[in-house]
């Protein structure tokens, strides 16, 4: 398959791994921000081939699970109406509130739709005039320009039975809350490759100055992750923190300019809480004053709502990679994807998620 097999070649991948061991002097810590990136390491093995070369910190890059416990719970308050039809993408339907999910609102008769796309939640809106319309907005960089387009189009048709719950966060902040923590053991991070593809590098290179950490923006793909590796390995033997883009065929330090110019009209910079790690100032989006009419957070007035955090879920110290997930006590017994104690269990791009499917045999012994 053009442009997908050629990047799992095993022959090169090998000749890379040998290149990385030869490279390293000692372990060095490198923390991938993408739940996307987390599984790919995982179900590839790469952590393991590269054992004594890097350690692999998991990140909080991973957009249903970091979605806050007081937002799941506002969903679940708005979708148990009965004129709302409420629509989500499906990772968000077992995401554990205080008390039940999505699913649980569906099977009690809400109207909870799985979409794979915004723009379908606008056509909903538009094909049942009678009904709210409420799409639940969450990620990151990547995915905030369609959720932004969405409430352009929604506006274009003169729809007033759509609107949005938003819960965007975005990446440089976060790096700046796990370069903070005193508990940080990050020497390096490899960047999301395809946020960088919307926005660019630039937000990059005042972290590499002001942490002294080198910052590889790296695609997904077992090579693609090798070489991100691979120049993260040798800045830091050269003890000099840069930035580099590792993944040139998806990225330009520009971004993409048109996206950047939506986000900018239709969100504005907010401070936003991220499940099981806290409020980090400057890291969210919220729809900005000339679009407030489509918050659904305002339409509904569910921002008084009390929450309760499973005091058994560790899923924080997961994000903040302090926790290797099959190191919880939880794993795989009181906490699986059927039954989770929170998000990082459930997302498509969740680590623990990814340690079940891959690494469930390797659970230590009193776990």
């Amino acid at each position: 398959m053009r442009f997908l097999d050629e990047f799992a070649d095993p022959v090169l991948a090998r000749r890379m791994i040998e290149q990385i061991k030869a490279t390293a002097t000692r372990t060095w810590t490198l923390m991938e921000v993408c739940g996307g990136q987390t599984h790919s390491i995982i179900r590839n093995g790469v952590d393991t081939l590269l054992a004594g070369a890097v350690e692999f910190i998991h990140g909080p890059g991973c957009p249903v699970c970091v979605t806050p416990l007081e937002m799941i719970d506002r969903s679940l308050e708005i979708a148990s109406r009965p004129d709302v039809v409420f629509c989500s993408f499906g990772d968000m339907l077992r995401v554990p509130g205080s008390g039940r999910d999505l699913f649980h609102v569906r099977a009690d008769g809400g109207d909870v739709r799985v979409v794979y796309s915004p723009l379908d939640a606008v056509r909903i809106a538009a094909d049942n005039p009678a009904k709210q319309v409420v799409f639940f907005g969450v990620g990151f960089e990547t995915t905030a320009p369609a959720n932004a387009m969405a409430v352009v189009a929604a506006r274009e048709r003169g729809l007033r039975n759509f609107s949005m719950l938003v819960s965007h966060v975005r990446v440089p902040p976060a790096i700046t809350a796990v370069m903070r923590s005193p508990r940080c053991r990050v020497e390096g991070f490899l960047a999301a490759g395809h946020v960088c593809t919307v926005m660019g590098t630039a937000e990059y290179g005042p972290l590499v100055e002001r942490f002294g950490v080198p910052i590889v923006v790296t695609g997904f793909e077992p090579l693609d992750l090798l070489a991100g590796v691979r120049q993260s390995v040798e800045l830091l033997e050269a003890g000099a923190p840069a930035l580099r883009n590792a993944y040139p065929r998806a990225v330009a330090a520009e971004g993409n300019p048109v996206a950047q110019r939506v986000l900018a009209d239709v969100f504005e910079v907010c401070d936003r809480k991220w499940r099981g790690i806290g409020e980090i100032p400057a890291s969210g989006w919220r729809l900005s004053g000339e679009w407030a009419d489509f918050d659904a957070g305002r339409r509904f007035a569910v921002d008084d709502l009390e929450v309760r955090e499973s005091p058994d879920c560790r899923a924080g110290e997961v994000l903040q990679g302090l926790l290797k997930p099959h190191h919880c006590p939880a794993f795989g017994s009181r906490c699986t994807p059927r039954s989770p104690l929170g998000a990082t269990m459930v997302s498509s791009e969740g680590a623990c998620a990814a340690y079940y499917a891959f690494r469930r045999l390797e659970v230590p012994s009193g776990a």
